[in-house]
């Protein structure tokens, strides 16, 4: 069986230094469509190494390219085919702003082995820490098709009711046609983005954009439309990825304000508004 899930949770946790700097910054903001128009004072706060602070969710790419990185599902008891792995949600927990040039410790472990029936899902936990303390945490839910059925526990819902109401703001956003290539140089470099043969043996017409390039993309929406452009204010952003985005189309966000917390909805517009990204959350201050 690809997927033992007795190895995968008793293994010890694996660690490795990460760095980064602010070029890796940078091309991670151009990578979620950052820097248009360019000379926009606001847009200068994402690509200008002067005036640089950091969007939180660079943490899930902070360190992919420094030496030794802990490999993405390369952990005992997991060997699956890239060809059936999607990524079905994404929590990051904030410390503390992340700092535009830094290195630190990152402890990645197996955190949950769950049994949908025909799928599995593998919660990879990754807690990074500096020499003042610790940064972030990150769970990514990865879910595998036709890996279940092995009798273990199926996991706590992540569904919730959806938000009520108008909603507070509204953006759109336009994936540009090279978005997932520029995307990946931060380090996400599964061909299902890039290779059309690949995708189409995934099931797919074509590439589809990175779950997290839609990620990072909603994230400094609301940054930049409930913030006030802040990102100190982030706490902690989850999402569920409800459907797939292709490079070309248009992303509506729409943004509930409750008491320190933002709910948050993202469509395809091209395509009658399939979900995207759903169940999202983001705690600020």
């Amino acid at each position: 069986m690809p997927i033992d899930p007795a190895k995968a949770l008793a293994a010890e946790p694996r660690t490795g230094e990460i760095t980064w700097n602010h070029k890796d910054v940078q091309l991670y903001h151009l990578g979620i469509g950052a820097g248009i128009p360019a000379t926009d004072p606001d847009e200068l706060r994402y690509t200008l190494e002067s005036r640089l602070h950091v969007l939180p969710s660079f943490a899930t790419v902070a360190g992919a390219g420094s030496p030794g990185v802990i490999g993405g599902l390369s952990m005992p008891g997991i060997e699956v085919d890239l060809a059936h792995v999607l990524h079905g949600g994404q929590s990051i927990e904030l410390h503390r702003p992340i700092p535009a040039e830094g290195k630190g410790v990152a402890t990645a472990r197996i955190a949950a082995v769950y049994d949908k029936g025909k799928a599995a899902i593998l919660v990879m936990r990754t807690e990074v820490a500096d020499d003042e303390g610790p940064l972030w945490t990150n769970d990514a839910q990865i879910f595998v098709r036709g890996e279940g059925g092995f009798g273990g526990e199926r996991g706590p819902s992540t569904r919730l009711e959806p938000p009520t109401g108008d909603p507070s703001r509204e953006a759109e956003r336009r994936v540009r046609e090279d978005q997932a290539l520029l995307y990946r140089l931060s380090g996400d470099w599964n061909p299902l983005h890039a290779d059309p043969e690949f995708a189409k043996r995934a099931g797919f017409d074509r590439p589809i954009l990175h779950g997290l390039c839609t990620y990072g993309i909603t994230l400094k929406a609301v940054v930049d439309t409930l913030l006030g452009g802040d990102v100190a204010r982030v706490r902690s952003y989850s999402t569920r990825f409800a459907g797939i985005v292709f490079p070309g189309e248009t992303l509506r966000i729409r943004m509930w304000q409750q008491d320190g917390r933002a709910r948050v909805a993202v469509t395809a517009v091209e395509r009658d508004h399939a979900p995207v990204l759903a169940d999202t959350i983001i705690e600020h201050a």
